[in-house]
């Protein structure tokens, strides 16, 4: 079903989308979010953590990892401002716009009320309440319409333009990650993500394996509510400090009811046409 070739994007030229995209921001203020899979819920109070960086493990157990140029695109999203509880994870990806987030269209997208979030707001390299490039407020949402209207498990991603800040884009002060599509079932990735009970991130590294024909699974220990939206990492080459985001955390019931299993959708020619609609829709 797959294409056999791999393509690591940005892309050049238009794809032609099929179906629409959800793109407009609530016009009546509220959120509406309501929980879903592997987001948080409100309230929950962050547990005692070591504060030092842990070693990285190989064997899908989770570390918390040190401040690097890589985890700094990766952060926690909150609703409205810092105040209340970060219930989802976002990172940058590169775009001609370059103020582009990924993240799980179930973290973005309230599907009661068939509207995108309109008061989401990312706080990159978040810890502990540090905030060191300050919060980010998301302008747009982007979700395929078949995840609009019926929350197709295989295109929970969503692309979120965020505003620049102090006359900068968000990708010249943190750089972004590119996107990768049709990169097959099994890769070593790093997935980094915020739970909601922590006030600091966490990572695992591991192999992904095939759940089926468009969902992805790997094994990371503690990946619980909060997590949804974390990037899947592959190649990062430390010299251009760039990596491929080749999943996010979400897909098969909203990335898992299990905190040690987690899934993401596949990213095949239609996420690719998602990311193209995304640029598109940002006047790129």
């Amino acid at each position: 079903m797959k294409a056999g070739i791999a393509l690591t994007l940005v892309i050049v030229g238009a794809a032609a989308v099929v179906g629409c995209a959800a793109e407009e921001i609530r016009p009546d203020g509220s959120s509406g979010r309501s929980s879903y899979g592997k987001s948080g819920e409100p309230g929950q109070v962050p547990r005692d953590q070591d504060s030092s960086a842990t070693a990285p493990a190989h064997d899908g157990t989770a570390y918390t990892p040190r401040r690097t140029e890589e985890n700094a695109r990766i952060g926690a999203v909150f609703e409205k401002d810092d105040q209340g509880t970060h219930f989802c994870t976002a990172s940058v990806v590169q775009s001609p716009g370059r103020n582009m987030l990924i993240t799980a269209a179930h973290c973005a997208f309230d599907a009661d009320s068939g509207q995108p979030l309109n008061d989401l707001v990312f706080a990159p390299g978040y810890r502990k309440g540090d905030e060191p490039t300050g919060l980010w407020k998301v302008s747009k949402v982007v979700v395929d319409d078949r995840w609009a209207k019926s929350q197709d498990e295989d295109l929970d991603v969503a692309f979120l333009t965020v505003d620049p800040k102090g006359g900068k884009n968000i990708q010249d002060v943190l750089g972004g990650n590119s996107l990768g599509t049709d990169r097959g079932f099994t890769n070593e990735v790093e997935i980094t993500g915020y739970p909601t009970s922590r006030d600091t991130p966490i990572s695992c590294r591991n192999r992904t394996m095939k759940f089926n024909d468009t969902q992805l699974r790997i094994q990371c220990t503690d990946f619980e509510g909060g997590t949804s939206g974390s990037p899947w990492l592959a190649d990062y080459d430390p010299k251009s400090h760039t990596g491929t985001v080749i999943g996010v955390l979400g897909g098969h019931e909203g990335g898992g009811d299990e905190d040690d299993v987690s899934y993401a959708a596949y990213f095949d020619d239609g996420i690719a046409k998602l990311y193209q609609r995304a640029q598109d829709a940002d006047g790129n």
